[in-house]
């Protein structure tokens, strides 16, 4: 080939992709990925458009069912899609809706006041990305009905097995006839599609995620107040159990979901701060030639914002606009911080004699207003500006202004409100914000004092800190000790290569009642955040640790397991990211020695046993093969009753001991266990301890 004729490009090279050629030629411009994210976005499309119109006002019920054959159905009783002809394009409303890009209800043409879709590619998107489509439109006493094949329309000659997509399909050759299928009852209105994903488009393994679109129908009840959700799996993988309907209702709105999210103790009430602003757009629209045209319209921001302060240092803040979710935030997300921090900072000046607070020493940051704080921002507004189709970032600019006005102006009302029970409120929330501030600066002067110290450095390290000489955080470990006495023995038997020792004095603070303060002052825990060196709460740094792992060595008896859980609690809370990482053990010491007499010259064998049905185990065998061994048999109440060799060979020897690793797998279903066993609420802990009398076997107690 001639490098002329290799390099010739002109006008015939180029390919148009027609209609929704497009979608299915780059389905991951349109919903992101062709796996389960890519999948659930779909469905997320068609639940938003029902949710719309819920929205609107317009029907309060909408019904998602995963069904067996692996297609999913959205049932909503709103107006339904229109069924007359489109004059410009000659097109059912429903043709129209399912398989031209960019067409819909929601440019501006007064359908909708406030929507979740904005683009008019979703419906038309799904439809283009599945091998079939059903539509059913009940309006005006009648129910209309169009299937599509991979976007065309047409009809399918289904079998008596019922719907499928591999059913004859014969393609609409014109307009596609919208068929009158059945009547309505009078008055009654709704849409209900089910689709096929395509299995062309989407990779193998991708499914519908159930605990995903459960907690979407949950938050979706929680924004639009009235609307029932109803979700149903039926599914043949799942269990039994798991095909039951869930429905969620939720009158309350955005103040109950606040409720929901947040799991710590409260200092406030839920906060309900709204407000609306007005603001210009310019915006393109099409004149009455055809002819794109500038245009500047009016429109209107409502805020509505929930929010509370707890006694935990976490944030948990959701936003969204128009009911979709934009978990990257946006401007109504900076409009929200933006106005807290300055308000707060101002009431906090306006009270620096009571807080004793130095305005020229101390400042209040973002972290110290969001700390406890559990928050859901939402707006409503019409055609938003979001940073790509998937709507993870709002864009409107006016938006910010508007958001932090309504804050400033609500918040500032609440904090300097005289009534009762605000009053104590809003001086509860100025003590936790400088008490996060304090905290902070506290953490960081640990941090910085708790660095690895050179040879010509003196150490601060605590005094009772027994350390090692390795300076390898991969091979290095910190034993947090119970009591001085099991000190010394471990002091012997650790290898001080790449072992290091911390007593700590009987039962540590609890710190999932107390305030950071309180947990920064107490000596033990300072000491355990000292030595690792890593920081604490938001300010813990990972990489700063200086030990690669944490382990804790406790008696083998009720206080030692109790020790166990104030330290892991301790963890959880305030250095969260070592248990996410793998790196806290808990030390296995025995329970039991067994000396086997073996008699003559040789010498009697010691066995060490971890459970009482290890040493039933072992006695059975031992008399199974006529062994003798000396009584009685030793049992270790604690660590300190072993002499060193023993405390190495069984519980600190690499080669020889057992450790079991402490991992989070849910997050949050940790959090909850440690605030039901460890907070300061006591009748959850009662009731779970009369719940689990009844299992409770006497003999496991000292185990």
């Amino acid at each position: 080939m001639s490098s002329s004729a290799a390099s010739a490009y002109d006008a015939r090279h180029l390919q148009v992709l027609e209609g929704l050629e497009a979608v299915r030629k780059r389905p991951g411009m349109y919903i992101g990925s062709t796996d389960s994210r890519g999948l659930m976005h779909c469905l997320w499309e068609i639940l938003d458009n029902s949710v719309d119109e819920a929205l609107g006002g317009y029907g309060s019920s909408i019904r998602v069912e995963l069904h067996e054959d692996g297609s999913v159905e959205v049932r909503d009783t709103g107006r339904g899609v229109p069924v007359d002809v489109e004059p410009r394009t000659g097109l059912t409303g429903v043709e129209v809706v399912y398989t031209k890009l960019h067409a819909g209800g929601k440019f501006g043409g007064g359908s909708y006041a406030a929507s979740g879709g904005l683009h008019g590619v979703g419906a038309s998107v799904v439809n283009a990305l599945s091998s079939r489509l059903d539509v059913e439109v009940d309006r005006a006493s009648k129910t209309y009905a169009m299937s599509f094949q991979r976007g065309v329309p047409g009809v399918f000659a289904d079998g008596p097995d019922g719907p499928s997509p591999d059913a004859p399909f014969t393609p609409a050759s014109g307009p596609a006839e919208l068929r009158v299928v059945g009547k309505a009852k009078r008055g009654v209105t709704g849409t209900r599609v089910r689709y096929w994903a395509d299995p062309q488009i989407f990779v193998k393994g991708s499914h519908f995620a159930i605990d995903e679109l459960t907690r979407r129908a949950r938050q979706t009840a929680f924004l639009v107040p009235g609307l029932e959700i109803t979700v149903a799996d039926r599914r043949p993988e799942r269990l039994p159990e798991a095909k039951e309907e869930v429905s969620y209702r939720y009158d309350g709105g955005i103040a109950e979901f606040v409720e929901f999210l947040a799991s710590d103790e409260r200092i406030t009430d839920v906060i309900r701060l709204s407000g609306t602003g007005e603001y210009t757009e310019t915006i393109p629209v099409l004149d009455g030639k055809g002819h794109m045209v500038s245009k500047d319209v009016d429109r209107t921001c409502d805020v509505d914002i929930a929010l509370r302060w707890g006694a935990d240092y976490e944030t948990t803040l959701r936003s969204f606009v128009n009911i979709v979710a934009t978990p990257k935030g946006g401007t109504h997300v900076t409009g929200f911080e933006q106005a807290l921090l300055k308000t707060l900072r101002k009431q906090v000046e306006n009270q620096a004699r009571r807080l004793k607070f130095n305005a020229k020493n101390e400042k209040i940051e973002k972290d110290d207003t969001l700390a406890g704080l559990t928050v859901v921002v939402t707006v409503r507004l019409e055609e938003p500006q979001f940073e790509g189709q998937t709507k993870e970032v709002l864009g409107t600019p006016a938006v910010r202004q508007i958001v932090s006005k309504v804050v400033e102006q609500e918040l500032t009302a609440f904090l300097t409100s005289t009534k009762k029970g605000e009053k104590e409120q809003a001086a509860l929330v100025l003590d936790k914000v400088v008490s996060e501030m304090r905290a902070r600066i506290a953490a960081r002067m640990h941090k910085e004092v708790s660095r690895r110290k050179n040879a010509l450095e003196s150490s601060t390290m605590p005094t009772k800190l027994a350390d090692c000489r390795s300076t390898d955080i991969g091979r290095s470990e910190l034993f947090i000790v119970e009591g001085d006495s099991a000190l010394g023995t471990a002091k012997h038997a650790r290898n001080s290569e790449f072992q290091a020792l911390l007593p700590i004095r009987g039962k540590i603070l609890n710190v999932q009642k107390a305030s950071i303060t309180d947990m920064l002052k107490n000596a033990e825990c300072g000491s355990i955040i000292q030595v690792l060196g890593a920081g604490s709460g938001r300010t813990f740094d990972l990489e700063a640790a200086r030990y690669g792992k944490i382990i804790m060595m406790s008696d083998a008896d009720v206080d030692g397991a109790h020790i166990r859980t104030l330290l892991l609690t301790l963890f959880h809370r305030y250095m969260r990211p070592m248990l996410e990482a793998g790196r806290i053990y808990a030390a296995v010491p025995p329970l039991h020695r067994v000396e086997i007499i073996h008699g003559g010259s040789k010498k009697n064998e010691f066995v060490y046993t971890y459970s009482e049905a290890e040493l039933n185990r072992l006695l059975k065998n031992l008399e199974r093969r006529g062994k003798r061994y000396k009584e009685p048999i030793q049992r270790y109440k604690g660590l300190g009753e072993m002499d060193a060799d023993q405390l190495a060979d069984t519980t600190m020897d690499p080669r020889h001991r057992t450790l079991r690793r402490v991992r989070i797998e849910d997050a949050e279903a940790a959090a909850t266990m440690f605030e039901l066993l460890m907070g300061s609420e006591v009748a959850p802990r009662k009731q779970f301890i009369i719940e689990g009398a009844d299992e409770l076997d006497a003999e496991r107690i000292d185990a």
